[in-house]
């Protein structure tokens, strides 16, 4: 097994080439989570970046901006979100348990696709494997003016749809794309949801794409701008995990 890479901070052109397609969610003026074009009109992201901490309910689409490339105080592409689909089995609360971490996906449509020749959506992949090849491009508390790469970090295991990855994530890595490297190409696998704690060592939670993407989709496909309510925090009874949303 190769060991971890440490991060690669993506600053010019040149470093930033191929990873125009991952971006920052700039939400409602309060925060940024990480987001990576899957189509150029559609952005996957994790479904509680769409929440607000304080109420529990869905931020304002309106105010939520892809900023595709984002680094240094410019961005390849500007667009605002038109739609925002959750996936219908998630249920967002204050705490966080394993089944949340499972379901933690979303769908954004932009106003307008993306088409620039910087610009190429990547193509996902189904599971990951114990032992695969795969890496993180993401933004972070303190490192929110460029997106930094991690190119080599491990699959630990996982559990219920649910990858536990040693790559190193904070606040705002929430929603970043994790990619696995085969064959030539780079796809997304799994999609950042939580960090947490495993017998001491601090690890990131990733929601797998095998049946997860279809059942979002799907989602996007059916549900109207309206069909999904505010959903209340929620109280949940603990398990003793350490889990912190990113």
């Amino acid at each position: 097994m190769a060991q971890d890479t440490g991060l690669r901070r993506l600053d010019t052109g040149e470093d930033s080439r191929d990873w125009g397609a991952v971006g920052r969610l700039e939400i409602d003026g309060r925060g940024f989570c990480t987001g990576a074009l899957i189509a150029p009109g559609l952005v996957l992201t994790a479904a509680h970046c769409l929440y607000s901490k304080e109420t529990g309910g869905r931020h304002d689409v309106g105010q939520i901006e892809f900023r595709a490339g984002w680094r240094n105080g410019r961005a390849e592409a500007y667009r605002k979100v038109k739609r925002a689909v959750v996936h219908p089995k998630y249920r967002y609360s204050g705490q966080t348990e394993i089944e949340d971490v499972q379901n933690d996906l979303a769908l954004l449509e932009l106003h307008h696709p993306i088409r620039n020749t910087k610009i190429t959506p990547f193509e996902t992949a189904d599971t990951l494997r114990k032992g695969s090849r795969i890496g993180v491009v993401s933004y972070a508390v303190g490192r929110a003016e460029a997106p930094s790469f991690q190119e080599m970090c491990r699959v630990m295991g996982r559990q219920k749809g649910v990858y536990v990855l040693s790559c190193n994530i904070d606040f705002g890595s929430s929603g970043a794309p994790v990619f696995v490297f085969e064959d030539g190409a780079v796809r997304i696998a799994s999609v950042v949801a939580a960090k947490a704690e495993v017998r001491g060592t601090k690890v990131a939670l990733g929601a797998a794409l095998d049946h997860s993407l279809d059942e979002l989709f799907a989602a996007q496909m059916d549900e109207s701008p309206q069909a999904r309510s505010l959903t209340p925090l929620q109280e949940r009874n603990g398990t003793g995990a350490k889990f912190v949303r990113p």
